[in-house]
């Protein structure tokens, strides 16, 4: 891992480069079934919007540049729900394999903590090896697969689901 990443809340000012980011991995087509590319102006709204709810955290490499980000939006409206959130992770294209994946997760997972949520979970594409493996690496564990969970340019595709238990039962 690269000594230089800093990990730290996201703010709305982040929202351009988490757009950039963001779309990237819309592009790469094995990471979410997003395909509209988002606009900075609707990450600084969803920032501004979660921000006292639900943790969003970025890395910064040694020159202050975010290289990826990792956030949690609602799991259900259900108040028996209200520990467990949803998280993403995304890193830039050519900073991915240097750790801020992990570094990324590990603190959306302390803050997650912080704030009284108990459980992350998320939905990673099979074929996402890489997810899978970071996934593996920061603790989560696979619980079982949605078959045809949605559809991605006209063709059904699978998720893995994914769980990381946050305090002791």
């Amino acid at each position: 891992m690269d000594p230089a990443l800093r990990v730290r809340e996201a703010t709305p000012e982040d929202a351009a480069a988490v757009a950039r980011i963001y779309n990237q991995g819309i592009e790469d087509r094995v990471a979410t079934f997003e395909t509209d590319p988002r606009a900075p102006e609707q990450v600084a709204r969803l920032l501004a919007e979660r921000r006292d709810t639900h943790p969003a955290v970025v890395a910064e490499d040694g020159g202050g540049e975010v290289v990826g980000f990792a956030w949690t939006s609602p799991y259900s409206t259900r108040p028996c729900y209200a520990g467990v959130a949803e998280f993403s992770v995304y890193v830039a294209r050519e900073k991915r394999g240097g750790g801020a994946g992990l570094a990324l997760l590990d603190g959306l997972a302390r803050q997650c903590r912080a704030a009284g949520f108990w459980k992350l979970v998320s939905r990673v594409f099979p074929e996402n090896t890489a997810s899978r493996r970071l996934c593996a690496r920061a603790g989560f564990r696979e619980v079982g697969v949605y078959h045809r969970h949605a559809r991605l340019d006209g063709a059904w595709r699978d998720t893995v689901i994914v769980e990381k238990l946050l305090d002791e039962a």
